[in-house]
């Protein structure tokens, strides 16, 4: 009976230095880490080109990722990435895909098929700064997470439908000037594509 009762506060002791164990190793346990991004648009440029590349855009940006790990919710560590992007977005057209035929008995140039505009849209990003620390470091990564997502939101804020108008009518405009021979030799230049008649060629 004496050894039951030395025993019983023992084993009662082992049980609340487990219960205590495990409590604190839950309220210390790291949670699923949190990025949260900034984007700044700097400058947005866009020229025409009288070449095979009829249209370019430029445009650069800064982007700020947050990263951080949370206790019940409440925000403990925290580091920081920024990066600076530079972006070209060009539109093109395959001139060699361009189809026409030279009536010269009757003086006409036949414009049967135009190539489709191509468009290639290049990110470039550079780590402007990292706000690193001890307790949640900045991994290769995390690194290389940040940096595609900034190429991504790059891509993304391209408007491909209006650089491809722009391009169209860039392209329309630099055919015009190829033909001037043509309209001062009086060739009449025929349209079947129903792409360029707008311009009264």
């Amino acid at each position: 009976m004496r050894n039951l009762k030395i025993l019983l506060p023992f084993f009662a002791g082992v049980i609340l230095m487990l219960l205590l164990f495990f409590s604190f190793k839950s309220c210390f346990s790291l949670s699923e880490k949190k990025e949260k991004s900034d984007y700044y648009l700097l400058t947005n440029q866009i020229s025409k080109m009288n070449k095979m590349v009829v249209l370019e855009q430029n445009f650069s940006a800064m982007q700020k990722t947050k990263m951080s790990y949370e206790f019940f919710g409440k925000e403990m560590t925290s580091n920081s990435i920024i990066t600076y992007t530079k972006t070209d977005a060009q539109v093109s057209y395959d001139l060699n895909k361009m189809k026409i035929e030279v009536d010269s008995i009757n003086k006409k140039l036949v414009i049967s098929e135009l190539p489709n505009a191509e468009i290639r849209i290049t990110p470039s990003v550079e780590i402007q700064s990292m706000d690193d620390s001890f307790f949640n470091r900045i991994s290769e990564k995390d690194i290389k997470n940040v940096t595609q997502k900034a190429k991504q939101t790059a891509i993304n804020s391209v408007d491909q439908n209006k650089l491809r108008n722009e391009g169209r009518t860039q392209l329309m405009e630099n055919l015009n000037n190829i033909f001037v021979l043509a309209k001062a030799l009086n060739y009449k230049i025929e349209d079947q594509t129903g792409k360029i008649g707008i311009l009264n060629l």
